[in-house]
């Protein structure tokens, strides 16, 4: 899955070369998937407490991991979180969704309803959307005057560098998905009552607006991949693709880190023989 990392978008970049329904490197196979899936659960495990054990220890230099998921309505954000961090420690995994800004989160900068939700040393966070709805639906719906979404281009990236200079690792990555995939998703939504509350009106009035988001998203992601925080446009009409991808992603974010289990701040020899003694 070293595929993974070529997803990530450059200065380059057009949404419109993305295949959708693509798979880059993997041949499409159930019991390869499971087997591939899975096949750095253990090591993902170990990294995790290592980074947790090391925030907690007050290791300098300890940070963080920070994953931001985007796209457009039924992308499977979702369920990459639920496939993704399934098996990992709850204590050390702080996941966030966003909505639409409250009545007073809209009286404050577009960052503050953020701020508080950036993860803490030792943790991985998760963003379910973000605050590049403010750059992206915003945009669209013209719900901010363009000077104002062009400052916010500029303020997103301070603010993911100021959280990169604190050693938070940043992968950001939006979920594209083919238009006929979504409505194959809204229709399954609509006809099975199980799935009637993951659905809202709203989200046709959206998809009318196909188009300008693409546009939002491109624009989006173009101004605002960095060395520091780098967006990856993950092909995601395939579902199980998609996850494995982002469970890469994050993979490769903790191997960066290059850690190490913290030095016991206590005579070892002297507290075996205590418990050899009680």
């Amino acid at each position: 899955m070293d595929e993974a990392l070529s997803h990530r978008v450059g200065p380059d970049f057009s949404l419109a070369d993305v295949d959708p329904t693509s798979t880059p490197g993997f041949e499409w196979d159930k019991e390869d998937w499971e087997r591939e899936f899975h096949e750095h659960d253990d090591e993902l495990d170990e990294l995790q407490e290592m980074l947790f054990a090391n925030g907690r220890s007050g290791v300098p230099g300890t940070g963080a991991v920070l994953l931001i998921l985007q796209g457009m309505d039924t992308s499977g954000k979702g369920g990459v979180i639920r496939h993704v961090f399934r098996a990992f420690d709850p204590q050390a995994l702080k996941i966030k969704a966003f909505g639409a800004p409250t009545a007073e989160e809209r009286m404050h900068d577009f960052l503050w309803r953020v701020r508080p939700h950036e993860p803490a040393v030792g943790q991985i966070g998760v963003f379910d959307r973000s605050h590049y709805e403010d750059v992206l639906i915003q945009r669209v719906r013209e719900m901010a005057p363009p000077e104002e979404i062009e400052r916010r281009y500029d303020a997103i990236v301070d603010f993911e560098r100021e959280m990169a200079s604190r050693n938070v690792r940043i992968i950001k990555v939006m979920l594209h998905i083919s238009k006929e995939f979504q409505k194959e998703n809204l229709i399954e939504r609509l006809e099975n009552p199980d799935k009637h509350w993951k659905f809202e009106p709203g989200d046709l009035d959206e998809r009318e607006l196909w188009d300008e988001y693409q546009e939002a998203y491109e624009i989006a992601m173009k101004r605002t991949s960095t060395d520091f925080a780098p967006w990856y446009c993950i092909p995601g009409d395939r579902k199980k693709y998609a996850r494995m991808a982002v469970k890469y992603l994050v993979l490769d974010a903790l191997r960066s880190m290059n850690m190490t289990w913290p030095p016991a701040d206590f005579n070892v020899e002297l507290e075996l023989e205590r418990a050899k003694n009680s």
